[in-house]
């Protein structure tokens, strides 16, 4: 199987080729370019059907903007605009499928109760908004028989070579420092590297599964405290939580905000809000169980912040 992958680079193209070489798929992969992806239609179906590919898989895109320098014409055309050309492209072109990675934030950026497919979108970030609007794009085109696309929506992906919040934390905890947000109760779904990595390849592989929206997520959601033990536990260290008044707390991340301290609403919300996303869908249609549990995905990222990779 041939297949053309945009965001090759990035933290999820890394470990999804990774991925392919230790389960001994033998698939060919051609990359794709942000300078590539820039360009018009006709060069896109040019590079899909010179290279007979089968499968197009677009993990590139604009993240979330932590300093937030970006406008949001910027996450517009990077994140719709370019999708939008590529799978025109695709459209026309004689590969069958087409993997969109899209994100649970186009549907909420914070969620009360479980998050499903049947969930109205409703993205307040740049960020959300423009993957939302990738999303209406693909799903306003009718396919022909031959094809069948695929919108993914992962939540916190982490795994090894991850740079996000997980590491902050692990940082954090790992020095001994007390996390001071123990008193918030909280629930939020993870999604393992190798979990992304599996539906992706089942995906390729098979036939049978529906073309459409699937949430991706591990299997179990885990608050911030399980998070903190699992942390001090890999760090050989005693998880050291206090219980400081939530009201106080919320003050301090509004004076960050104005102080640009590290504490922050956003990172607050990040760290304390509940965030659960149902994946029953995607493992319905597979008709399997992902293959890493969330409390061991969790533990080999932070085995990996350590050098150790599990």
């Amino acid at each position: 199987m041939n297949i053309l992958l945009s965001g090759s680079t990035g933290f999820v193209g890394n470990n999804f080729k990774k991925y392919l070489l230790e389960t001994g798929n033998s698939y060919l992969i051609f990359d794709l370019t942000r300078e590539d992806l820039s360009k018009d239609e006709t060069y896109l179906l040019s590079q899909i059907d010179s290279h007979s590919i089968d499968c197009v898989i677009h993990l590139a895109g604009l993240a979330h903007d932590i300093k937030r320098t970006l406008s949001g014409d910027a996450y517009t055309m990077v994140n719709f605009e370019l999708t939008k050309n590529f799978y025109n492209a695709f459209i026309l072109s004689k590969a069958q499928k087409f993997i969109f990675i899209s994100s649970v934030k186009a549907v909420a950026d914070s969620a009360d109760g479980m998050l499903t497919e049947a969930n109205i979108p409703i993205p307040q970030s740049y960020y959300g908004k423009s993957k939302l609007l990738a999303e209406e794009y693909i799903l306003s085109l009718n396919l022909s028989d031959s094809k069948c696309m695929y919108i993914l929506r992962p939540c916190m992906i982490h795994g090894p070579g991850n740079k996000g919040n997980l590491n902050l934390l692990y940082k954090i905890i790992s020095k001994g420092i007390p996390y001071p947000l123990a008193a918030f109760e909280n629930k939020r779904s993870f999604l393992s590297i190798e979990n992304l990595c599996f539906v992706i390849s089942e995906l390729l592989e098979r036939n049978d599964i529906p073309s459409g929206i699937y949430n991706v997520a591990d299997n179990e959601a885990l608050s911030t405290n399980e998070l903190i033990k699992l942390i001090a536990t890999a760090s050989d260290r005693k998880p050291k939580l206090w219980k400081i008044n939530p009201g106080l707390i919320r003050s301090l991340a509004k004076l960050g905000d104005l102080l640009k301290l590290p504490l922050t609403t956003e990172r607050l919300n990040k760290l304390t809000d509940n965030y659960i996303v149902d994946n029953s869908k995607i493992r319905l249609a597979l008709g399997k169980e992902f293959p890493v549990q969330a409390r061991d995905g969790i533990m080999t990222t932070i085995k990996s912040f350590q050098g150790v990779d599990k």
